[in-house]
Protein backbone atom coordinates (compact mmCIF):
# COMPACT_ATOMS: atom_id res chain seq x y z
CA UNK A 1 0.00 0.00 0.00
CA UNK A 2 2.98 2.77 0.87
CA UNK A 3 4.84 1.44 -2.29
CA UNK A 4 2.09 2.46 -4.37
CA UNK A 5 1.21 5.93 -2.56
CA UNK A 6 4.50 6.43 -3.11
CA UNK A 7 4.98 5.48 -6.86
CA UNK A 8 1.59 7.49 -7.76
CA UNK A 9 3.20 10.46 -5.63
CA UNK A 10 6.57 10.21 -8.02
CA UNK A 11 4.51 9.43 -11.15
CA UNK A 12 2.64 12.59 -10.13
CA UNK A 13 5.81 14.61 -9.72
CA UNK A 14 7.39 13.15 -13.09
CA UNK A 15 4.23 14.08 -14.78
CA UNK A 16 4.42 17.66 -13.57
CA UNK A 17 8.37 18.45 -14.62
CA UNK A 18 7.65 16.62 -18.28
CA UNK A 19 4.65 18.50 -18.59
CA UNK A 20 6.46 21.81 -17.83
CA UNK A 21 9.62 21.05 -20.28
CA UNK A 22 6.89 20.93 -23.42
CA UNK A 23 4.67 23.60 -22.16
CA UNK A 24 7.81 25.94 -21.44
CA UNK A 25 9.45 24.92 -24.89
CA UNK A 26 12.50 22.94 -23.44
CA UNK A 27 10.91 20.06 -24.76
CA UNK A 28 10.27 20.83 -28.34
CA UNK A 29 8.12 18.68 -31.21
CA UNK A 30 9.60 15.49 -32.37
CA UNK A 31 12.29 15.89 -29.10
CA UNK A 32 12.35 12.22 -27.93
CA UNK A 33 11.60 11.24 -24.66
CA UNK A 34 14.20 8.92 -22.97
CA UNK A 35 12.65 7.02 -20.11
CA UNK A 36 15.84 6.29 -18.58
CA UNK A 37 17.65 9.76 -18.87
CA UNK A 38 14.22 11.88 -17.51
CA UNK A 39 14.39 8.63 -14.05
CA UNK A 40 18.14 9.85 -14.10
CA UNK A 41 17.62 13.50 -13.80
CA UNK A 42 14.69 13.03 -11.35
CA UNK A 43 15.87 10.53 -9.69
CA UNK A 44 13.42 7.97 -9.73
CA UNK A 45 13.47 4.68 -11.46
CA UNK A 46 11.40 4.54 -14.59
CA UNK A 47 8.23 3.25 -14.10
CA UNK A 48 6.70 6.15 -12.44
CA UNK A 49 8.53 7.86 -15.27
CA UNK A 50 6.98 5.50 -17.92
CA UNK A 51 3.57 6.20 -16.15
CA UNK A 52 3.81 9.71 -16.62
CA UNK A 53 4.57 9.43 -20.14
CA UNK A 54 1.40 7.66 -20.64
CA UNK A 55 -0.78 10.30 -19.22
CA UNK A 56 0.96 13.04 -21.32
CA UNK A 57 0.40 10.60 -24.14
CA UNK A 58 -3.32 10.16 -23.06
CA UNK A 59 -3.55 14.12 -23.31
CA UNK A 60 -1.55 14.13 -26.64
CA UNK A 61 1.02 16.26 -25.11
CA UNK A 62 3.29 12.96 -26.34
CA UNK A 63 3.25 10.68 -29.48
CA UNK A 64 4.76 7.11 -29.09
CA UNK A 65 6.00 5.25 -32.00
CA UNK A 66 7.35 1.40 -32.81
CA UNK A 67 11.35 1.89 -32.95
CA UNK A 68 11.42 5.40 -31.99
CA UNK A 69 9.76 5.58 -28.61
CA UNK A 70 8.30 8.10 -27.30
CA UNK A 71 8.38 11.93 -28.45
CA UNK A 72 6.63 14.97 -27.73
CA UNK A 73 3.80 15.83 -30.34
CA UNK A 74 3.68 18.73 -32.76
CA UNK A 75 1.18 20.96 -33.18
CA UNK A 76 -1.59 19.08 -35.22
CA UNK A 77 -3.05 22.29 -37.44
CA UNK A 78 -6.50 20.17 -37.49
CA UNK A 79 -6.68 19.72 -34.00
CA UNK A 80 -5.50 23.37 -33.45
CA UNK A 81 -8.30 24.60 -35.89
CA UNK A 82 -11.09 22.31 -34.23
CA UNK A 83 -9.97 23.42 -30.51
CA UNK A 84 -9.62 26.83 -31.01
CA UNK A 85 -13.42 26.61 -32.57
CA UNK A 86 -14.83 25.05 -30.12
CA UNK A 87 -12.75 27.24 -27.29
CA UNK A 88 -14.31 30.38 -28.90
CA UNK A 89 -18.13 29.28 -28.15
CA UNK A 90 -17.71 27.60 -25.22
CA UNK A 91 -15.67 30.26 -23.56
CA UNK A 92 -17.45 33.10 -24.91
CA UNK A 93 -20.47 31.65 -23.55
CA UNK A 94 -18.77 31.23 -20.19
CA UNK A 95 -17.80 35.26 -20.41
CA UNK A 96 -21.04 35.91 -20.74
CA UNK A 97 -22.66 33.87 -18.05
CA UNK A 98 -19.86 34.92 -15.80
CA UNK A 99 -20.30 38.60 -16.67
CA UNK A 100 -22.96 39.81 -14.12
CA UNK A 101 -21.15 37.43 -11.42
CA UNK A 102 -17.78 39.47 -11.67
CA UNK A 103 -17.24 41.95 -9.01
CA UNK A 104 -15.11 45.27 -9.15
CA UNK A 105 -12.47 43.41 -7.70
CA UNK A 106 -12.53 40.92 -10.30
CA UNK A 107 -12.33 43.35 -13.01
CA UNK A 108 -9.46 45.15 -10.89
CA UNK A 109 -7.86 42.08 -10.90
CA UNK A 110 -7.84 41.53 -14.42
CA UNK A 111 -6.74 44.43 -15.60
CA UNK A 112 -3.65 44.11 -13.35
CA UNK A 113 -2.95 40.94 -15.01
CA UNK A 114 -3.50 42.76 -18.63
CA UNK A 115 -1.10 45.16 -17.72
CA UNK A 116 1.76 42.70 -16.76
CA UNK A 117 1.07 41.69 -20.32
CA UNK A 118 1.91 44.62 -21.44
CA UNK A 119 4.84 45.27 -19.82
CA UNK A 120 5.77 41.44 -21.07
CA UNK A 121 5.64 42.92 -24.34
CA UNK A 122 8.62 45.39 -24.07
CA UNK A 123 10.89 42.11 -23.85
CA UNK A 124 8.32 40.02 -25.46
CA UNK A 125 8.36 36.29 -23.60
CA UNK A 126 5.92 34.10 -25.21
CA UNK A 127 5.77 31.34 -22.36
CA UNK A 128 5.15 34.66 -19.56
CA UNK A 129 2.62 36.19 -21.97
CA UNK A 130 0.71 32.75 -22.41
CA UNK A 131 0.67 32.41 -18.96
CA UNK A 132 -0.61 35.97 -17.78
CA UNK A 133 -3.07 35.58 -20.84
CA UNK A 134 -4.64 32.13 -19.41
CA UNK A 135 -4.65 34.00 -15.72
CA UNK A 136 -6.70 36.97 -17.84
CA UNK A 137 -9.29 34.62 -19.06
CA UNK A 138 -9.80 32.66 -15.99
CA UNK A 139 -10.65 35.56 -13.97
CA UNK A 140 -13.78 36.50 -16.60
CA UNK A 141 -14.76 32.60 -16.79
CA UNK A 142 -14.35 31.43 -13.47
CA UNK A 143 -17.60 32.51 -11.72
CA UNK A 144 -19.32 31.01 -14.83
CA UNK A 145 -22.30 29.20 -13.28
CA UNK A 146 -22.62 25.94 -15.37
CA UNK A 147 -20.38 23.68 -14.10
CA UNK A 148 -20.81 21.82 -17.72
CA UNK A 149 -19.53 24.48 -19.79
CA UNK A 150 -17.10 25.58 -17.65
CA UNK A 151 -15.56 21.87 -17.47
CA UNK A 152 -15.77 22.20 -21.51
CA UNK A 153 -13.31 25.53 -21.23
CA UNK A 154 -11.05 23.30 -18.90
CA UNK A 155 -10.73 20.84 -21.36
CA UNK A 156 -10.23 23.15 -24.04
CA UNK A 157 -7.54 24.93 -22.41
CA UNK A 158 -5.70 21.66 -21.33
CA UNK A 159 -5.55 20.73 -25.46
CA UNK A 160 -3.58 23.84 -25.86
CA UNK A 161 -1.09 23.14 -23.51
CA UNK A 162 1.51 21.93 -25.39
CA UNK A 163 0.39 24.81 -28.24
CA UNK A 164 -0.21 28.30 -26.70
CA UNK A 165 3.45 29.18 -25.97
CA UNK A 166 4.16 28.33 -29.65
CA UNK A 167 1.10 30.04 -31.02
CA UNK A 168 2.66 33.53 -29.35
CA UNK A 169 6.12 32.74 -30.65
CA UNK A 170 4.65 32.07 -34.22
CA UNK A 171 3.01 35.37 -34.52
CA UNK A 172 4.28 37.79 -31.53
CA UNK A 173 2.28 40.54 -33.65
CA UNK A 174 -0.99 38.94 -32.56
CA UNK A 175 0.14 39.45 -28.96
CA UNK A 176 -0.44 43.37 -28.84
CA UNK A 177 -3.61 43.11 -30.37
CA UNK A 178 -4.83 40.57 -28.00
CA UNK A 179 -3.87 43.18 -24.82
CA UNK A 180 -6.26 45.47 -26.27
CA UNK A 181 -9.05 43.74 -27.07
CA UNK A 182 -8.78 42.05 -23.43
CA UNK A 183 -9.34 45.86 -22.53
CA UNK A 184 -12.30 46.39 -24.88
CA UNK A 185 -13.65 43.28 -22.98
CA UNK A 186 -13.21 44.28 -19.83
CA UNK A 187 -14.61 47.44 -20.64
CA UNK A 188 -18.15 45.85 -22.12
CA UNK A 189 -18.44 43.63 -18.58
CA UNK A 190 -17.62 47.38 -16.52
CA UNK A 191 -20.49 48.73 -18.46
CA UNK A 192 -22.75 45.79 -17.80
CA UNK A 193 -23.44 45.33 -21.90
CA UNK A 194 -25.57 42.81 -23.14
CA UNK A 195 -24.69 39.41 -22.28
CA UNK A 196 -24.88 38.82 -26.07
CA UNK A 197 -22.35 41.50 -27.38
CA UNK A 198 -20.41 40.44 -24.39
CA UNK A 199 -20.80 37.03 -26.22
CA UNK A 200 -19.90 38.01 -29.61
CA UNK A 201 -17.00 40.21 -28.34
CA UNK A 202 -15.25 37.05 -26.24
CA UNK A 203 -15.72 34.66 -29.36
CA UNK A 204 -14.34 36.92 -32.09
CA UNK A 205 -11.19 37.59 -29.50
CA UNK A 206 -10.73 33.86 -29.49
CA UNK A 207 -10.78 33.15 -33.33
CA UNK A 208 -8.82 36.22 -34.12
CA UNK A 209 -5.80 34.22 -33.18
CA UNK A 210 -6.54 31.58 -34.67
CA UNK A 211 -6.87 33.80 -37.67
CA UNK A 212 -3.48 34.98 -37.56
CA UNK A 213 -2.03 31.65 -36.90
CA UNK A 214 -3.84 29.83 -39.61
CA UNK A 215 -2.88 33.05 -42.15
CA UNK A 216 0.85 32.74 -41.11
CA UNK A 217 0.69 29.34 -41.45
CA UNK A 218 -0.18 29.72 -45.26
CA UNK A 219 2.86 31.58 -45.62
CA UNK A 220 5.52 28.90 -44.35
Amino acid sequence: MTENVMTGSKSEQAYAAVKAKIVEGTFTPGYRLVLGTIAKDLGFSVVPVREAIRRLEAEGLVTFERNVGATVSGIDPTEYLYTMQTLSIVEGAATALSAPLISGADIARARAVNEEMRECLKHFNPVRFTQLNQDFHSVLFEHCPNPHILDLVHRGWNRLAALRSSTFRFVPGRAHESVDEHEALLKLIEAGADPDQIEKAARLHRSATLDAYLSQAKNI
